[in-house]
């Protein structure tokens, strides 16, 4: 079973049991987390797909790790000009663990007379 899942704004595919590393969550270390706005989900072949979310579903995790990602250099250069700028930039994040996710409930189809 699988889902693809909108958190801060990027989409990401996540397993039970999977880590994933997203943009910091401002939460601690160990703390339960749960996104709701989820856009698929794949149980054994079986899909269902949110116009745009699923109503329902969600997906549960714990927060591994927050930290700082490794460092982007950012250069710009004009030639023949003298310009030159170097720049760094260390992104913040948090390692997710998905612990569930959890299937919409099927709703019941209205009867026939």
């Amino acid at each position: 079973m699988f889902a693809i899942v909108n958190i801060s704004g990027k989409q990401y595919r996540v397993e039970n049991g999977a880590q994933i590393k997203v943009p910091n969550l401002n939460s601690e270390v160990g703390s339960k987390v749960e996104f709701d706005s989820v856009l698929l989900i794949d149980d054994k072949g079986k899909l269902s797909i949110g116009s745009p979310i699923l109503n329902g579903a969600k997906v549960s995790g714990t927060i591994m790790e927050n930290g700082r990602d490794r460092k982007v250099i950012i250069f710009k250069k004009k030639r023949r000009k003298g310009y030159r700028r170097k720049n760094g930039h260390r992104q913040s994040f948090s390692l997710v663990q998905i612990d569930s996710i959890t299937a919409p409930k099927k709703e019941a189809a209205p009867k026939k007379k």
